[in-house]
C-alpha cells in the first residue's frame, strides 16, 4: 500500500530519462567543458572516465539497490539500522544545499534564452551590453532574483505532479529532443573554420598537465568532483529513483546505462562548445564564465545575425531544460523524504505542499548565491570573503569563501559527497555485504561481476574516495 502512495516508475524507459536526466544537467554543459577547458583536455578526460568506469558504475549501482531494498528514499540508510541514520542524513542535506546554488545557475540560464529568444525579433534581449552581459547580470539584483525564482517554479510544478504524472512525463517529453537540439548544433559548429582545434584538445593525447604530483592530484580532484556532481552520487538522487524501481526491472544493467549516456552527453557538450570557442577564438579555460560570457561571445560576435540569436537560442534552451531535469530530482529527495516519513506514521501526505514549502525554503537560501554577483566584490551582498574582511589571494583566503556559491559547493562536493560515497561503500563493502549481489538478483539474472564489485566496495573505492576527500579539502581550504 505504501510503495502505491509513494509511485513507481510506469516503463523502465521512464526511468531511464528521469535518471538520465538527473545526470544530465549544467554539471555536463557548464561544468564538463569548463573543466576539461581549465585542466588539460585529453588529460583531464583520461582520468574522469578510469573515475566513471572504477568507481562511478559501482557507486550508482550500490545506490540503486540501497533504494530498492528498503522501499524508501534517503531514510534508507536508517531502514537498514539506526546507526546509519547520519549517512542519510548526509544524503538528504546535500541536494538541499546544492539546488540552492543550482537554481541560480539555472535561472542565468534561462535569462541567456530570454535574452536570445527577444533578439531574434530584433529587440535588444541584452540591456545594451551584447557580449558583456555577463558581468552586467551578476550586479542585476532584480533579474538575478527573478530567475531564480521562475526555475524554482518550473521545478516545483513538475514535483507536485508526482512520479509518473510529473517528473517521468516530462523527462520522457524533454531527453529526446534534448539530444536532437546538441546534434544539431555540434553538426553547425563542425562546419565552422577552425574548429578542429578543439577536437584536437579533446581527443589529442598530451599528458603534460601532469608535469608534477600536484598538478595530478588538482586534475584528480577536479575530475572526481566532476564525476559526483555529473553522475548525481552521494546526494540522495540515485537512492530515491532506486526505490521507485520495480523488482523485476535489472538494477545491472540500468547503472551502466545511466553512466555510459551520461559520459556520452558530457563529451557531446564538449564536442559543441571546444570546437565553439577554437572557431572563434575564445580561451578554453574561461572558467566558470566559459557557459555565458565565452558562448555569448561566440553567439553574438562570433556567428552573428539572425543565425547567432537562433543557435543562442536553442543553446540556452538546451542548458536550461538540461538544468530543469537535475533540478527535478534534487528537490524530488527533499520531498520524498517528508513523504516517505508520513507514511512511514500512517499518514496522508500532502506532495504539492510539502514540495512547495521545500521550494521555498531553498530559494531563500539560494539568495546569497544569487546577490554577491559570484565573489566579484561591491555586489547587493557581501561575499563570504568581504564578510571575513579578506583579501584575494590574501593571508587567509581560501577557495570556500570566494563566493557563497563556492561556500555551498565546499561543504556539498567537497565534503559531504566524497564522505557519504566512503561510508556507504564501507558499509556495502563489510557491514551489508551480500545486499547488493541479492538485490541485483531480484529480477532472477545473475549477478555479473560480483567478485569485482566486492572488491571495490571493500577496498578500491574507499582508497579513492580518501584521496578525492583529501585532494577536495586540500583544494578548498588551500592547505
Amino acid at each position: 500500500m505504501q510503495e502505491n502512495k509513494r509511485g513507481q516508475w510506469g516503463s523502465t524507459f521512464g526511468f531511464l530519462m528521469a535518471s538520465i536526466g538527473s545526470a544530465i544537467g549544467l554539471g555536463n554543459l557548464w561544468g564538463f567543458p569548463y573543466k576539461m577547458g581549465s585542466s588539460g583536455g585529453f588529460a583531464f578526460l583520461v582520468v574522469y572516465l578510469i573515475l566513471v568506469v572504477l568507481a562511478g558504475v559501482a557507486l550508482m549501482m550500490g545506490e540503486f539497490a540501497l533504494g530498492r531494498k528498503t522501499g524508501t528514499g534517503v531514510g534508507a540508510y536508517a531502514a537498514l539500522s539506526k546507526k546509519y541514520r547520519v549517512i542519510g542524513w548526509m544524503a538528504a542535506f546535500c541536494p538541499f544545499l546544492i539546488l540552492s546554488f543550482y537554481a541560480v545557475l539555472a535561472g542565468m540560464t534561462l535569462r541567456y534564452c530570454v535574452g536570445f529568444l527577444v533578439q531574434i525579433f530584433g529587440a535588444d534581449g541584452f540591456a545594451g551590453q551584447g557580449s558583456s552581459f555577463f558581468g552586467f547580470l551578476l550586479y542585476d539584483s532584480k533579474s538575478m532574483v527573478l530567475f531564480l525564482a521562475l526555475a524554482m517554479i518550473v521545478t516545483m510544478v513538475v514535483v507536485m505532479g508526482g512520479i509518473q504524472g510529473g517528473i517521468e512525463k516530462f523527462s520522457k517529453a524533454v531527453m529526446p529532443a534534448l539530444g536532437v537540439i546538441l546534434i544539431g548544433i555540434i553538426i553547425f559548429v563542425a562546419m565552422q573554420p577552425g574548429a578542429i582545434e578543439g577536437y584536437k584538445f579533446m581527443f589529442k593525447p598530451d599528458f603534460s598537465v601532469f608535469a608534477d604530483p600536484k598538478s595530478f592530484f588538482n586534475v584528480l580532484k577536479t575530475a572526481s568532483g566532476q564525476m559526483f556532481f555529473s553522475l548525481s552520487l552521494a546526494m540522495g538522487i540515485n537512492i530515491t529513483f532506486g526505490s521507485y524501481l520495480s523488482k523485476d526491472k535489472s538494477i545491472q544493467k540500468n547503472a551502466v546505462i545511466v553512466p555510459f549516456s551520461d559520459t556520452l552527453f558530457a563529451l557531446l557538450a564538449g564536442m559543441m562548445i571546444m570546437p565553439a570557442c577554437a572557431a572563434f577564438g575564445v580561451d578554453y579555460g574561461q572558467g566558470p564564465g566559459l557557459l555565458f560570457a565565452s558562448m555569448q561571445k561566440v553567439f553574438l560576435d562570433g556567428m552573428g545575425g539572425t543565425v547567432g540569436n537562433v543557435v543562442g537560442f536553442l543553446f540556452y534552451f538546451l542548458v536550461f531544460i538540461a538544468a530543469i531535469t537535475s533540478s527535478i530530482a534534487l528537490l524530488e529527495v527533499c520531498t520524498s523524504s517528508v513523504v516517505d516519513r508520513q507514511l512511514r506514521k500512517g499518514k496522508e501526505p500532502n506532495r504539492k505542499k510539502i514540495s512547495l514549502v521545500f521550494a521555498i525554503a531553498i530559494f531563500i537560501v539560494g539568495l546569497p548565491a544569487a546577490l554577491d554577483a559570484l565573489g566579484s566584490g561591491g555586489a547587493a551582498l557581501k561575499a563570504p570573503f568581504e564578510l571575513l574582511g579578506l583579501e584575494i589571494g590574501g593571508s587567509g583566503y581560501a577557495m570556500w569563501n570566494d563566493c557563497w556559491l563556492d561556500f555551498y559547493d565546499m561543504i556539498t562536493e567537497g565534503v559531504l559527497m566524497p564522505l557519504g560515497a566512503l561510508l556507504m561503500s564501507l558499509l556495502l563493502g563489510w557491514g551489508l555485504p551480500n545486499l547488493v549481489k541479492d538485490e541485483c538478483e531480484e529480477d532472477g539474472k545473475p549477478f555479473r561481476g560480483a567478485a569485482y564489485f566486492k572488491f571495490a566496495f571493500r577496498f578500491l573505492i574507499p582508497v579513492i574516495m580518501v584521496i578525492v576527500l583529501a585532494t577536495q579539502i586540500q583544494s578548498f581550504f588551500n592547505l
